[in-house]
């Protein structure tokens, strides 16, 4: 099997693929399609920006966050997706380089793999116009068709790592030929578990480490400063 083939490029997806967080930007989309009174939205991040100056564990923020859709509807919430793809794209959501370079890993033959600790919602458009081969995000329980508010496991810091290496034994990759490109101090992990990490933008944590043990900088003509 040609080598190409046994290797992946790993994608954060928030301010790496795209310019926002998705979680964020969908829920406000999400809560303003369901007819909520102004403000709710500052109401929720506020709450969830006081857990992270409490010093809360960004695992728990996630779980928190997931907490929020508790009783909606799957087949509702990828509706709601899809339509906030639609608005999303048209306000010029893609980040260029980085979707740049996924389309010349994927003209190399590489697999491309999505790690998020966002849901499904927002990610599964994504992934269908990027044309990735696996998304692996936050998997909310799903009940009866509607979610708990509980999730399996937060995909996010060290979990990403291991969600490459899982892939890598699933799918007979290479991880030492692969690729992984994160934008934030929580994508560490991730780009710890392939031979080629690239920095996306300028965090200095993703930057020193790549100055230590090796890999390359994808500037970006634009800053991506997302907020919440």
């Amino acid at each position: 099997m040609d080598r190409t083939t046994r290797t992946a490029a790993f994608f954060d997806v928030d301010e790496t693929l795209v310019r926002v967080k998705t979680m964020f930007h969908f829920l406000d989309f999400y809560l303003r399609r369901r007819g909520e009174p102004d403000g709710t939205y500052q109401r929720l991040v506020a709450d969830l920006r006081e857990q992270a100056d409490r010093g809360a564990p960004r695992q728990e923020i996630n779980r928190a966050y997931y907490r929020l859709y508790a009783g909606e509807s799957a087949e509702r919430l990828t509706a709601a997706g899809e339509a906030w793809f639609e608005q999303s794209v048209e306000q010029d959501l893609f980040v260029p380089e980085t979707v740049a370079a996924l389309a010349g890993h994927q003209q190399r033959g590489q697999q491309v793999v999505l790690v998020s600790g966002s849901f499904f919602a927002p990610l599964a458009p994504i992934a269908a116009q990027l044309r990735a081969d696996l998304v692996v995000g936050t998997r909310p329980v799903v009940r009866a068709g509607r979610l708990t508010g509980e999730v399996v496991v937060p995909v996010i810091g060290e979990t990403k790592g291991r969600v490459a290496r899982a892939v890598a034994a699933v799918r007979g990759l290479d991880l030492r030929g692969s690729s992984a490109y994160g934008d934030h101090a929580s994508d560490l992990a991730l780009l710890g578990a392939v031979g080629d990490p690239v920095v996306v933008g300028d965090d200095p944590v993703l930057t020193a480490y790549t100055e230590t043990v090796g890999g390359r900088r994808l500037r970006l003509a634009e800053p991506v400063t997302a907020g919440i």
